[in-house]
């Protein structure tokens, strides 16, 4: 599966679109739609392409890890809110997770209910509420 554009445009609205680098709340720099790596330092300026290029990639990633680990079928709007979840806390937390697990046996809703335990730091509640609302359909 791919990331529809509606997923896309939420996975946009959450992280937000900034042209030039900057710390985020760990303090790692960052630009573009949540993007970070070592070509990323403070001062670094990209254009609305060089945005799209790297979030194209780094959407793959997570596409990639959906396809690679969940053993059933998704809707679309689960599959969606998982690139964003996978997007925010790496591909590694998802793997290792309970909620892929759930999925896995699945259990959607007991999936659902697991994103409420990614409510760390507080400031990403409001983004874990809207994943999991994503992912049910709502």
């Amino acid at each position: 599966m791919k990331t529809s554009a509606n997923g896309l445009s939420k996975l946009e609205k959450r992280e937000g679109v900034r042209y030039r680098a900057y710390l985020d709340t760990k303090g790692i720099p960052t630009i573009g739609v949540g993007h970070t790596g070592p070509e990323v330092r403070l001062g670094l300026v990209w254009t609305a392409d060089e945005v799209r290029i790297a979030l194209e990639k780094d959407v793959k990633v997570c596409e990639d890890c959906i396809n690679q680990y969940v053993a059933v079928p998704l809707e679309q709007h689960q599959f969606d809110a998982l690139v964003s979840f996978i997007f925010n806390v790496g591909r590694g937390a998802f793997m290792r997770s309970t909620m892929l697990k759930k999925i896995n046996q699945g259990d959607m809703e007991g999936a659902a209910k697991e994103f409420d335990r990614w409510h760390i730091p507080p400031e990403i509640i409001k983004r874990r509420d809207s994943e999991r609302n994503q992912f049910m359909g709502i």
